[in-house]
């Protein structure tokens, strides 16, 4: 969606479970729009939080006229993978199969074969019936995404635009603030600490040179907010720094960012901590 659309409204990084809402991103075209739905991943949830999340992504295929399931190429058919398709195979929604990841597929790497020497009769054979069509792609690079997107266009049914033309997303600006501190996060440490981290946006000002953000970060165990701190503050600076840059660019203007971090026993198991979260 990111690369379609040409702006990180999904963050992302290398760990699962990165994206825990439903993210829409509006493609306005000359002919028609497109609303996509980037949801959180198939998972076995372990705690209520994982549980929203869950139905976040279940909820997803109640509203959408086609489904594209993604996947890594690499790795293709992990266990998740199967549990997904046999799910796909009771909903009667158009379905594309999207293999992505392919620039990693190189003869440089001698652990990874060329693309064109993958069995690919062997990975279709894994897909149930319910998948239309099958592309492989690099969201990275862009390879093939012209293609997916013809593709897509293809199953889009008649109907007056949802959103306006210059609308990229039915999102605030808030969230995208809350989100980007919460990718610095992921991208910054391992284990548990992303995943035992949520981000509240306390004030966002906007004035006529720049943006003013004051964001409170929830750990669970004061272990962890001297992790997230760091030694004189140096990690808590890192995060600050990382998303003061990136929504800087997203928005066109400084962004300057004040962070707090304090304790919340559990919130991933609390009722109230994740509605004011935004888990309904």
């Amino acid at each position: 969606m990111n690369r379609i659309l040409g702006e990180k409204l999904s963050i992302t990084s290398s760990k699962p479970q990165t994206t825990r809402y439903a993210i829409k991103g509006i493609l306005n075209c000359d002919k028609h729009q497109i609303v996509f739905i980037d949801t959180p991943g198939f998972l076995k949830p372990r705690y209520e939080m994982q549980k929203r999340m869950l139905k976040i992504w279940s909820d997803a295929f109640k509203e959408v006229d086609l489904i594209v399931f993604m996947t890594d190429i690499r790795h293709f058919p992990s266990d998740f993978d199967l549990e997904v398709l046999d799910i796909l195979k009771s909903i009667k929604n158009p379905q594309i199969a999207v293999f992505n990841k392919i620039d990693q597929i190189t003869e440089r790497n001698p652990k990874l074969e060329p693309i064109d020497n993958y069995d690919q009769k062997a990975m279709l054979s894994k897909l149930p019936s319910s998948i239309d069509e099958t592309i492989c792609i690099s969201a990275l690079t862009g390879e093939n995404v012209d293609k997916l997107l013809e593709t897509i266009e293809k199953y889009l049914p008649y109907h007056e635009p949802y959103y306006s033309q210059e609308d990229l997303s039915d999102l605030p600006m808030r969230f995208f603030a809350q989100e980007t501190i919460r990718e610095s996060i992921f991208r910054q440490f391992e284990e548990e600490i992303p995943y035992a981290t949520a981000v509240l946006i306390e004030k966002y000002q906007e004035l006529p040179q720049k943006v003013i953000i004051d964001a409170v970060i929830w750990i669970e165990r004061q272990s962890q907010k001297l992790i997230i701190i760091g030694k004189k503050g140096e990690k808590l600076s890192k995060i600050r720094e990382y998303a003061e840059t990136e929504l800087s660019r997203f928005l066109g203007l400084q962004v300057q960012i004040h962070l707090w971090v304090k304790i919340n026993p559990k919130w991933r198991k609390k009722n109230s901590a994740l509605k004011e979260l935004g888990f309904g």
